[in-house]
């Protein structure tokens, strides 16, 4: 079915199974036409380790089915905000795999890793992923959330280019107050060779303020970046950059130019519909205003054209609500969230629509143009929505289809709350999450916690327990039970003492063995006589 380039549907989903799991920052990874839910909140559980799974998108009823990955496979860890992009391989087993780089743990770490998940096994009824870290060497990007990557050919060579994002201010200049504190990345473009494993950072200087969640696309040898919001200065100016890369045997060459007409947008979703034609959608235009608009940005040769296009029928819930987020699906689809209604009975956290922006819902023929875009988020320094726990509502048990044993099961999850590090472990608890500074010389971004055996276990905060860090040490490495400061006293009362066997008494020799009298018969007395005589 195709539709018109210039008709946008909306379509809501009535119910999601776990919608609780589907947070700002999340990404979307479309296989073959399949898509694959990435960057869940919080740390995956037993019912689903590796945190990627299928949407199952069936009669307006999305489904979540954990993904399988091959025992040489690397972990990896869910990473909200991550830069994502489509790497288009040259043989058959390369077709599509996806680069990953950057993105927020669940325990607010940065990482500067970056992965590669390609597909290594396929069937009719599930794909087998494998994920490689790649070892970098040189200027290696520092660990950074809400910027981009992308690809580009020059001259039969291919590769990564990264750009913006935001990190933590380094450990020298980190305050109790600031501890938690992001800036803008310095604006360097950084080279990615995945050959060689190589990184090259580049300074230009009509690049001179770090931006984020900003819009970047991709075509052949050139980039180009739209938009961003800029944290020193609280601003989304109206940029447009095109960025050359030129990949002769020698070094590469990189150039930027400052281009007219760029658009005051940050956290935009960008969807590819044509050849040369993407769809940008959503975002905001001021801290506490969404971009309602919709563009149709078009790709020529050294040439790229923005213009507005209609836009679609917006329901009054995105017309009101203060935020919106979501990804990419892939075909010209973009899977849209917004926050539910806590005030009413219902079991998701948010509301979702599926959002189609023209070209045709089947798979497509591949392109070599890539798109990539941050995970939405409305940068304001003041309100990070991303950590905001307006959204998290757990799902009710009947939301889940028992006849499907390869649904994932939101049940088996336990509280992100009760395990994390930033948890009250006791009642004289003062760890803060935004005051906290490092106590112990092992610590860098979390709290060192110890298990305590009392009951079911539970963790508690080393630093809250008074403990020195040579105890520490010594309870790690020793393979002893530990009872905190409020069941230590419990536990003492509730152990049994040992049952202590009776001491056996040996009898004590005697000194001297007696012997039974032996009474002489007549002969022999006779005989004895006679032997004396």
């Amino acid at each position: 079915m195709t539709q018109s380039p210039d008709i946008m549907s909306l379509q809501m989903i009535s119910a999601i199974n776990n919608s609780s799991l589907i947070q700002p920052g999340f990404s979307l990874l479309n296989f073959d036409g399949q898509v694959f839910f990435f960057g869940q909140k919080g740390w995956p559980k037993r019912s689903c380790p590796t945190g990627v799974f299928l949407l199952d998108l069936k009669k307006n009823e999305l489904k979540l089915k954990p993904a399988f990955f091959s025992k040489d496979s690397c972990y990896l860890p869910p990473l909200r905000y991550p830069a994502v992009c489509a790497l288009r391989g040259r043989t058959e087993s390369e077709k599509c795999q996806y680069v990953i780089h950057g993105g927020k743990t669940p325990n607010n770490e940065l990482s500067d890793k970056i992965y590669v998940m390609a597909i290594v096994c396929k069937s009719s009824k599930k794909m087998t992923f494998k994920c490689t870290e790649k070892e970098l060497v040189g200027d290696v990007p520092e660990a950074r959330y809400g910027h981009t990557i992308n690809v580009v050919h020059s001259r039969g060579k291919s590769m990564s280019v990264i750009f913006g994002g935001r990190s933590y201010i380094p450990l020298g200049q980190r305050t109790t107050e600031k501890w938690n504190s992001v800036v803008d990345c310095m604006p360097h473009v950084f080279l990615v060779d995945f050959e060689f494993g190589c990184c090259t950072s580049y300074i230009l200087p009509e690049l001179q303020d770090g931006v984020s969640f900003h819009v970047s696309i991709a075509r052949n040898d050139t980039i180009y970046i739209l938009g961003g919001h800029s944290l020193e200065n609280n601003i989304r100016p109206p940029n447009l950059y095109r960025l050359k890369i030129d990949l002769p045997l020698g070094s590469p060459a990189v150039s930027c130019t400052i281009l007219p007409g760029g658009i005051s947008v940050s956290s935009a979703l960008v969807t590819q519909t044509g050849d040369k034609e993407f769809v940008m959608v959503g975002g905001y235009q001021s801290d506490n205003q969404k971009r309602m608009l919709c563009n149709t940005i078009t790709l020529e040769d050294n040439n790229i054209e923005i213009g507005e296009r209609e836009t679609p029928d917006w329901t009054p819930d995105i017309k009101h609500c203060k935020i919106w987020f979501g990804n990419d699906m892939g075909n010209g689809a973009i899977l849209l969230g917004i926050p539910g209604d806590n005030r009413q009975l219902i079991s998701d956290a948010n509301y979702f629509y599926i959002l189609r922006c023209g070209g045709t819902r089947e798979d497509e023929e591949e392109v070599a143009q890539t798109c990539s875009q941050t995970s939405t988020e409305d940068p304001g320094d003041s309100t990070p929505f991303e950590d905001s726990e307006e959204f998290c509502f757990s799902a009710e048990a009947n939301s889940f289809d028992d006849d499907d044993i390869d649904t994932y099961n939101e049940d088996d999850e336990e509280d992100e709350s009760e395990t994390g590090y930033w948890i009250t472990c006791s009642a004289n608890c003062d760890i803060d999450i935004n005051t906290w500074v490092p106590f112990y010389s092992t610590e860098l971004n979390k709290p060192a916690m110890i298990y305590c055996s009392n009951g079911n276990g539970h963790w508690v905060h080393a630093q809250c327990m008074d403990l020195s860090e040579r105890m520490l040490i010594h309870l790690s490495e020793a393979n002893v039970k530990y009872f905190c400061n409020e069941h230590v006293d419990l536990a003492r009362g509730l152990q049994t003492p040992k049952k202590v066997l009776p001491v056996k008494k040996q009898p004590m020799k005697p000194l001297r063995r007696k012997t039974s009298m032996k009474i002489a018969t007549p002969v022999k007395k006779s005989f004895l006589r006679r032997l004396f005589e």
